[in-house]
């Protein structure tokens, strides 16, 4: 099998606290994960059984993470657009993260390589 890895994209011009970022993390972890359940269960449970690799990279503001998702979407590989309820940091509704994959590594890195680490 081939290598799988999650990517988790987060804004960085929202200047979420440290509880809120790993909280909006978890969420496009999650919610990519399931996508990815629905639409290839086969790879899912490879990434589950091989130990759930993933990468936490940052995106300067919106735009980005709107081009990022669209992208994903295009290519049609599972990912996952987090909206925040807007209970605490940010406004209801505002995009905090993306979540891709788990999927193929040479895949998601066509879109991310240039993206730095958190």
């Amino acid at each position: 099998m081939q290598d799988i890895k999650q990517v988790i994209v987060i804004r960085t011009d929202l200047k979420m606290g440290p509880g809120k970022l790993a909280a909006q993390a978890a969420h496009a972890s999650l919610m990519s994960f399931f996508e990815c359940e629905k639409t290839n269960s086969k790879v899912a449970q490879e990434w589950l059984r091989t130990g759930e690799k993933k990468i936490v990279l940052k995106v300067d503001d919106i735009k980005d993470l709107e081009k990022l998702f669209a992208a994903f979407k295009f290519k049609k590989i599972p990912c996952a657009l987090v909206s925040d309820a807007g209970m605490t940091q940010v406004p209801p509704g505002t995009k905090t993260a993306l979540g891709i994959g788990p999927w193929e590594s040479a895949e998601i890195n066509v879109f991310t390589s240039p993206l730095k680490l958190l």
